[in-house]
This record gives structure tokens, C-alpha cells and sequence, in this order.
């Protein structure tokens, strides 16, 4: 058809024969325009994709069906509809229900402002491009997995991070999904917190389980899961020993690494009375830095480094310059700590750093601050959020007032009301 264009939004994260189709279809039309959806687009609807808009972008060039590739940057199209006035708007029929069934009504709504026309294209049956990526996850690299969560940082307004001390929770991270106000919501990754990792071990939280433990717990959980891990190495030991760590992440498919600046025997920063504790000096702090990013074998391995001065009663000033020279020496984000039960310091030093020119990412652990939104957290400048213990807090109490009922009552029959059924976890861990 002469002048006439036909727009089609699509993700191709998996480029399949109904995606050809589609096209094909749409040729018939006119010039083909694609919306190319960003990754910030598809991540409000579906699983983060496998591979980067430049690549997907890449792969879309070379079809000879396609005209013109435009940049979807969210998940509403109508933005495009009302920008480039297609005359077709070509989409797949299996969007007239589930979560995508209001992107269907607001189409039908910008379309006929302009004057355009729905055509829905039966879409190929037994073809899933989910089960397909699905598949593809578990068998990728580490090295894909790696660099997941710097995408996820650059296309997500916040990333949000959850404690996982075993397998078990890395599934219930993995899994769970809610459909907020027609979006998908889930946590982007696991933090694997030294905390919660002695704890479950039922030792003190001082280094006393060394990293090779951890990573062999850690590699557990990496077995069952494909989001990105954020490991929590306290203060990384002796610089001279850092390399063989970092080989040992890597090779694992960990994407970032936290380091805090203290010295010394560990003690939780969390603790009430910090006498004892000493903050590292920062040009000797900043080697440490400087010894990972050398080491690293990708750059897509995340070196996070994380401010002690507000724990320590040193101040603003103290933790800003610090921030300028751990972001000279190449950290990728700064992990501002506090332990007070408002965000308001964190914020102070947020609204400072931000001046700076060597300002990077931040993170945030609302351990004690736990009032804070995270919508609050992005205005002021915080790009990852980490929930660092909550889950092995919500288990401890679950399991003891558990085991408190069946030794009261002689029984188990109490408990099954308040416990998952059997079948339940029995599916969550079953064989593909």
C-alpha cells in the first residue's frame, strides 16, 4: 500500500518464526515501522532480556521486512502511536488477555484519535518465547549473568535487591512475581549478606565463616536460580588474598561485590557501641578498590564500596571525601551506610555527593530506616536497594513458635494452618 505505514512494538529477546510472521504480515501493509521495546520497557511487563537493545537492534536491522526501527522506551505505546500516526497497528492476538490486555484497550483508544486501524495476527501456536528464554537461562554463562546486573542498573529507575541465605529463598526470589496496577513487579536479584550467612550457620557475625564456605553455600544457590547476586565480602580480607576472591565470584556468576571501608576483627555495623571499631584509612581502602578492578575479568563485575563514617559518628564531611576517593580509585556505586531509624543522613549525603563530579550510583540498606519508600530513595539519587536480612528474620519466629506448638501439643496437626503445604515445596524444587 502506497504511503501507508504499519507499526509493530516488539522485544525480539528471542527472534522465532511467530515474530517473522508478525512482519510478514505487516509488510503487506505498508512501510514497517518496529518499536524496539528498551529493556527499562519490557522489564514492566515480562522477565529483564537476555540480550541488550543494541544487540536486539542489531538482530532486527537485518530483516528484510523491517523499514524503520524507533526506540519503545515504555511499555505504553501510545506515546509512538500518537508520534509517528501509523495507519496499521500490527500485534499478536495473544494480548486480549492477562497483563497486557490495558495496553490492547489504550492502542484501540490512541488509534482512533488518528484514525488507525488493530490488526491482530493469530500467533503461532506451541511457540513460547518464554519457555524458550527460560531454557536458554539455564543453560547460559556465568559471564551472562554477570552483566545483568549493570543492564538492570541503567534501564530500572531502582533495582531492588532481597537477602537470600540458602536455595530455598534464592527460589522465592526467583519466583515471585506481582502484578501491581497492570505491571510486573519482583525483586531483581539476591544479596548474599555475611550476616544472615553465619547466622544460618550459627556463627557469630565477625568473619568467622571464612569465603570459601560462603561460596560454597552461595554456588548452591546459583544452581537453582538466574538473577544476579550481590555478595557482601565485610572488609575482603588482606589486599594480597582479594584476587583470588574475586577470581572465585566470578567464576561463579556474581555481578558485584561489597566491601566495607572498617579494619580489623569484623563487628556488625548495626551494633549499638562501635568503640573498638576502625575505619580504614582511604587511600589504603581505595588500593583495595584499585586491586579488584585490576583483577576483574569483566568490567560488568560491580565494585560497590560502602561508607562507614555515619556508623562511626564521623560525619558528612568524613564520608563525602571518602565517596571522591573510592570513585577515583574506580568503584562502580557507593553503599552510604547509617543506622539511624530515619533516612534523613543518607539523604544529606546523597543531595552533597550529587554536586560532586565524581559522583556514581548509590545504595541503600533500610535495615533501621525501614519507613523509607523506595520512590523516596530514587528522588534522592539511590539506584539499588538492598533488603539485607529480612527474610532469615521472618523465618527464625516462624520456625520457633512452630516447633513450640508441636512440642505443647504432642502433634503436628496445630501447625498445618500455619505452615506450606508439602505439595507446595515439593513443586517449588521439582526437576525441570
Amino acid at each position: 500500500m502506497k504511503n501507508k505505514t504499519a507499526y509493530v512494538p516488539l522485544a525480539v529477546d528471542i527472534l522465532h518464526s511467530a515474530h517473522i510472521n508478525i512482519l510478514k504480515k505487516a509488510k503487506k501493509f505498508g512501510k514497517v515501522i518496529v518499536g524496539l521495546l528498551t529493556d527499562s520497557a519490557i522489564s514492566e511487563y515480562k522477565k529483564f532480556p537476555l540480550i541488550n537493545y543494541k544487540e536486539r537492534y542489531r538482530t532486527l536491522a537485518g530483516i528484510k521486512f523491517v523499514d524503520e526501527i524507533v526506540e519503545q522506551k515504555n511499555w505504553d505505546y501510545s506515546e509512538n502511536i500518537k508520534r509517528y500516526k501509523p495507519n496499521f497497528f500490527i500485534h499478536g492476538d495473544d494480548w486480549k488477555t492477562g497483563i497486557q490486555k490495558n495496553q490492547r484497550k489504550k492502542v484501540i483508544q490512541a488509534l482512533k484519535k488518528i484514525n488507525g486501524k488493530l490488526i491482530e495476527v493469530p500467533f503461532s501456536k506451541n511457540i513460547s518465547s518464554s519457555e524458550i528464554k527460560n531454557k536458554i537461562i539455564k543453560l547460559s554463562s556465568p559471564d551472562n549473568r554477570i552483566s545483568k546486573l549493570k543492564r538492570l542498573m541503567e534501564a530500572k529507575k531502582i533495582v531492588k535487591i532481597l537477602e537470600s541465605h540458602n536455595s530455598l529463598t534464592g527460589l522465592i526470589i526467583e519466583n515471585l512475581k506481582i502484578n501491581e496496577k497492570n505491571k510486573l513487579i519482583e525483586f531483581d536479584g539476591m544479596w548474599s549478606s555475611s550476616l544472615t550467612d553465619s547466622a544460618t550457620k550459627g556463627k557469630p557475625d565477625n568473619s568467622s565463616l571464612d569465603f570459601s564456605s560462603r561460596i560454597s553455600s552461595l554456588n548452591d544457590m546459583m544452581d537453582v536460580t538466574t538473577k544476579p547476586l550481590v555478595f557482601d565480602a565485610d572488609n575482603g580480607g588482606q589486599i594480597e588474598h582479594i584476587p583470588y576472591l574475586i577470581r572465585s565470584l566470578e567464576r561463579s556468576g556474581v555481578s558485584a561485590i561489597i566491601m566495607e571501608d572498617k579494619t580489623g576483627l569484623k563487628k556488625n555495623s548495626l551494633f549499638k557501641n562501635q568503640s573498638d571499631t576502625k575505619q580504614d584509612k582511604p587511600h589504603i581502602f581505595a588500593k583495595k578498590i584499585k586491586k579488584i578492578t585490576k583483577t576483574r575479568q569483566s568490567n560488568d563485575f560491580l565494585v560497590i564500596a560502602r561508607i562507614e563514617s555515619f556508623i562511626l559518628g564521623k560525619g558528612l564531611k568524613d564520608a563525602l571525601k571518602r565517596a571522591e576517593i573510592y570513585s577515583k580509585a574506580g568503584a562502580d556505586a557507593i553503599l552510604i551506610h547509617s543506622k539511624e531509624k530515619t533516612p534523613k543522613e543518607i539523604f544529606s549525603f546523597a543531595k552533597q555527593f550529587k554536586k560532586n563530579k565524581n559522583f556514581i550510583p548509590l545504595v541503600s540498606v533500610p535495615s533501621t530506616y525501614s519507613k523509607v519508600y523506595e520512590k523516596e530513595l530514587i528522588k534522592n539519587g539511590f539506584k539499588l536497594v538492598i533488603y539485607a536480612n529480612q527474610l532469615l528474620r521472618a523465618a527464625y519466629p516462624a520456625m520457633q513458635n512452630v516447633a513450640k506448638t508441636i512440642l505443647k501439643k504432642g502433634r503436628a496437626l496445630e501447625t498445618e494452618k500455619k505452615i506450606i503445604p508439602i505439595k507446595e515445596i515439593i513443586n517449588l524444587i521439582k526437576n525441570d
